[in-house]
Parts: structure tokens; sequence; C-alpha cells
């Protein structure tokens, strides 16, 4: 097994933020050929998914919905202040398998792969792990 713990710092209370090429990177950097990486994010405030990456309108579009959906107001009995994020989380997830074939990240034409901030701005980590076959 492989990994690497990585650092990432969002600027904003709810952020998407490409890590695309850092999984790009880490298969190279261990030179994975075929299979998949696994990528887990340990907060329960934030997620990972894949979304499209070349307009930014669209990220702006995804938290506009789910800061409707969560409103910050929202009336629930968890005292922090942040339910609205643990939903969020929860919703999204925060794991997902990426597929490598033949040394390279499979995604579809306009995919990117985001971690996705709900209770920011904050310092946090994830994790890219490949299993050796």
């Amino acid at each position: 097994m492989v990994k690497s713990i990585i650092e990432i710092r969002s600027e904003k209370s709810m952020e998407m933020i490409s890590i695309t090429e850092e999984v790009h990177s880490f298969v190279l950097k261990y030179r994975i050929q075929n299979g998949k990486v696994h990528i887990f994010v340990p907060h329960t405030t934030a997620a990972i998914t894949f979304n499209e990456n070349a307009d930014p309108s669209v990220q702006y579009d995804m938290n506009k919905a789910m800061a409707e959906m969560f409103p910050t107001s929202i009336n629930v009995m968890h005292n922090e202040g942040n339910s609205y994020a643990h939903l969020m989380s929860s919703i999204i997830g925060v794991s997902l398998d990426v597929f490598v074939e033949n040394g390279k990240v499979v995604l579809g034409t306009w995919q990117g792969i985001y971690f996705w901030e709900f209770d920011g701005p904050r310092t946090r980590n994830y994790y890219i792990i490949h299993e050796n076959e």
C-alpha cells in the first residue's frame, strides 16, 4: 500500500477546491499503471466529489444549491452552529474511488475531483491511497 496525506487550506466558508492535479501526481509518483486510488476525507464537515472542471460557474451553482438546501439557519439540536455542514458532508460523502488505466487517471472529458469544504475557512487533510494488487 502507498498513501499520501495532503494538507489543503480553504479560504471561504463553502468552497470546492480542485485536487485533480494532486491525484494525477500521486499516480505518476507511485507509477500506478492500473487499478484504482481511494480518496478519503477524515472530516465531518467536508466532502469529496467529482464535478465539472471547465466552467467555474458550476462550482458557484453547486455551492448556492447546497446553501439553499441546508441553510446556516436550519433549526437543529447540534449547538456548534454547523449542523448544515455535517448534513452536506453526509449527503455528498467523504470517500471515492478513482480508476487508473495505463498509468492515467480515468475521468470524463469535463470531470475534475473536488475537495468540498462546508465549514471553512480551515486547514484540512485528505488521504490518497493505493493498495497494490
